[in-house]
This record gives structure tokens, sequence and C-alpha cells, in this order.
């Protein structure tokens, strides 16, 4: 067994991945008060991992043994330099937010609301079912998240096809962050992009970048019935919570900046990338480094180029309002969230080990400045606190608006005879406008 310990190593302690947890924090006292959700929540067991300090010199990574006979037993590991994208003077201090993803019982949306029962229709019927369709256009305008279930689908490409129902003119995933494959070509359905036993923090698909996705589609072909389900929140709840705080209105003032670091595919080729979040080929979708600029300038990124020896690392900014506009509801939405930083490395094998200020991602505000550790616990509350599941069968399609849903999930571990697959469609972008005064 591995515990938890307060080891310090020189002045500066900081934990990266934690060990198991049995309960959970309450929700940040900033947030004013609304129907909260239960003060405490039970996670499920989790492999044991080892905890993370950083000291002012090196990354050390220390699996601390349950009893102090076992001691000689403590593993040491430094990650190697070359992959270390920033050099500060000061490390920031951080301590490690896990996302709370709630439970049934304080589900701020009934689902009647969103969910059509396609039980009793031929799926595969060519065309599609009229009544179908009409009642996914309704839902969708009105609730801005569809639910179809009892499909009967096994197949991703019969699932994609119900999803274009709304999802119109799909988009070639280009400048994203997230290191995605195609899982079936000829349809153009990615993967979700994540190890598993990460959890990815409420978000906004490519909110950082200047073109997002209007709406998108995620489908199941495989998931067990208790685990690794996709949560989503509602971000004009969300904003209203927010927007009662000096962080919400602060973020209103400053804006926020994205920062990306992308590593060089041929260099690490035939090396370990089991640190390596995404490189910048897989990203821009191209080996030719001239052609980086041209696609990163149309998607609203500044560019630079850190060059070593052969290792081209490649550094992305995006300055824009954390609001966006939303003409259907005529007002501002919050569209940004903690996703976007460091954070999302927390629990992501090989990276979570790497020092925070040399993580692929990074948030600040609009004016260069850090978020405070109160302030990204503020950020994970309010997107918390009006989140909920999609418990996930074989066959099921959601689909969502981007403005008003944001979409995550907790780890899970998959036992050897379990499987999950998921399937996810991009529809086409619309131009980042920020805020508009008044609204």
């Amino acid at each position: 067994m591995l515990k938890r310990v307060n080891a310090k190593v020189l002045n500066a302690t900081r934990y990266i991945r934690p060990v198991a947890m049995t309960s959970y924090r309450q929700m940040s006292s900033s947030i004013p008060d609304t129907p909260k959700p239960t003060e405490t929540f039970e996670f499920p067991e989790q492999e044991e991992t080892p905890n993370v300090v950083v000291t002012n010199e090196e990354p050390i990574v220390i699996v601390m043994p349950e009893t102090e006979a076992d001691l000689e037993n403590i593993v040491v590991f430094s990650p190697p330099p070359e992959t270390r994208t920033t050099n500060r003077a000061t490390p920031t201090e951080y301590k490690v937010i896990q996302p709370l993803f709630q439970l049934d019982e304080t589900m701020p949306h009934n689902p009647e609301a969103f969910t059509i029962d396609c039980s009793g229709v031929d799926m595969k019927e060519e065309p599609k079912n009229p009544e179908i369709i009409a009642k996914m256009k309704e839902t969708f305008d009105r609730v801005g998240l569809v639910h179809l279930t009892n499909t009967g689908l096994t197949e991703l490409k019969d699932m994609k096809r119900w999803a274009t129902g709304i999802v119109e003119n799909e988009i070639e995933y280009k400048a994203g962050a997230n290191p995605r494959k195609i899982v079936d070509v000829e349809a153009n359905v990615y993967d979700v992009g994540a190890p598993n036993t990460a959890w990815l923090h409420y978000h906004h698909e490519m909110a950082y970048v200047s073109k997002s996705p209007k709406y998108l589609s995620l489908f199941c072909k495989d998931c067990p019935a208790d685990k690794g389900w996709t949560y989503v929140s509602d971000a004009v709840a969300a904003t209203d919570l927010i927007l009662q705080t000096e962080f919400g209105q602060k973020l209103k003032d400053k804006g926020v900046c994205y920062v990306r670091n992308l590593t060089d595919a041929e260099f690490y080729k035939n090396k370990d990338q089991s640190m390596i979040y995404n490189h910048w080929q897989h990203s821009f979708g191209t080996t030719n480094p001239d052609e980086v600029e041209p696609i990163a300038n149309s998607r609203g990124l500044a560019v630079e180029w850190d060059i070593r020896g052969e290792n081209r690392f490649l550094k992305t900014k995006y300055y824009v309002s954390a609001y966006e506009y939303f003409a259907k509801l005529d007002r501002n939405i919050l569209f940004s969230s903690v996703a976007d930083d460091f954070m999302w490395f927390d629990t992501w094998p090989g990276v979570d080990v790497t020092p925070v200020d040399d993580r692929p991602l990074r948030l600040t505000f609009g004016d260069d400045s850090d978020m405070t550790q109160e302030e990204k616990q503020l950020f994970v509350d309010v997107h918390d606190r009006v989140g909920f599941p999609i418990k996930w069968k074989t066959g099921e399609v959601a689909v969502m608006c981007n403005w008003r849903w944001l979409h995550g999930r907790p780890g899970f571990h998959l036992a050897p005879n379990e499987k999950r697959e998921l399937g996810v469609l991009l529809g086409e972008t619309f131009e980042r406008m920020g805020d508009l005064p008044g609204k």
C-alpha cells in the first residue's frame, strides 16, 4: 500500500498526482448560496500512485511505502531535462484540485428535458425517422443538449449518422490540443484522446483557439455499466454563479491567455514518449514547420519557436475574453475553464510527474498574470455545482451546444473484460468574438 505523506524537499512541496481518496472536500465558500450538492463524495478505489514533490532544483517523485520497515523501497525519479519548457526562477505554488463530478441526487436538470427514447424505431432505416429528427431539433433548440437512448445501434458510423441530425458541416480536428486519433477514417470519427485513468476537467471544445465548434457529439460503442460516464455542466448557470464573485468580475475585466507548449515528433522518434502530451506535427496536421504559422494564425494563435539543437519546441498563445457572446440567448456566457491550464495533467500518466511550470498547457489572465490557488478552486467549483452524468450504454448518442454546455469526466480503470469506446464528432466552427458590452 502507498499513502499520502507530507514529505518536504527544501521549501517547495506540491502534490501532482494524489493517491486514492475516500472522501472529498466541500465546495468553495465563495460561490453564492444555491441548492448544494452532497457535501462529500465517495470515490471508487484507484490504483496506487506516487506522490510528487518539486524542489527549486529538481522535480522528484517519491513513492512512499506504508511502513518504515520498507523505506529502502523508496523510488526516486527525475523527468529528463529535454521535456522542460520553462525555466522560472520561482516555481509556481500549486496543490492539486480534484473535480467533484456530482451524482444523480444533485442533478440540476430533469433528464426528461433532453432525453429521447428511440425504442421501437428502426434507427438503421433510410431515410432517418422524421419524428426522431424533429424531436432532436426541438430539444436541441430548447435545451442545447440531446441524448438518444435505446437506439439498438452498435457501430460508430451508424451513431454518427444520427449525430449529423444536429451536427452539420463536420470539421477536421486541426490545431487542437489533445492527441486525438481517427477511429473510423471513412466516417471521420475521432476518439476521446485522453487516458482512461486521467480525470478531465469540464471544458468547452477548442476554446483555446479563435475558431471553436458550434456543437459536438459523443456516441458510445462500449462502456461499463458503472463508470466511464461523460459529465456535462450547464455553462449558463455557471456564468450566473461566477459573475456574482470577485473572480468572475476579474475574468471579465482581464480576459485570459491560453498558452500551449508542443513538442517535436521528429526529435522524439524512437525515444521514450511516456511524458509527452502532444507534438506540434500531430496538433497542426503537418510535418512542415513553414505550414504551422499560417494554420496557427488562422486560429488566432501567436507562434514562438524554441529551437534546441534538433529539438523544435513550439509555443502558441491566444488572448481572448473569458466569456463569449451567444446570440441565441442574447447574452455573454463563460467560455473558459481550468481544463486549459496545467491542471489538466494532474492525473495524466507520464505528464503528471512533470513540474507544473513545464507542462504543455497554461491558463493565465489576459495580462499574463497567474490565477491564485483560491481562484482556480472557485473555477472548478462553479462548473461542478451545475454538472451531472450521462450514463452511457451501447448505441447512445449525445449532442451538445458548445456555448451552453461543457463536458468532462472522472478517471476510471477498466477490468480485463471491460471496454470503453466513444466516438467524437465536431461540427462547423464559429469565429470567437468575446463578450459584448451590456450582455
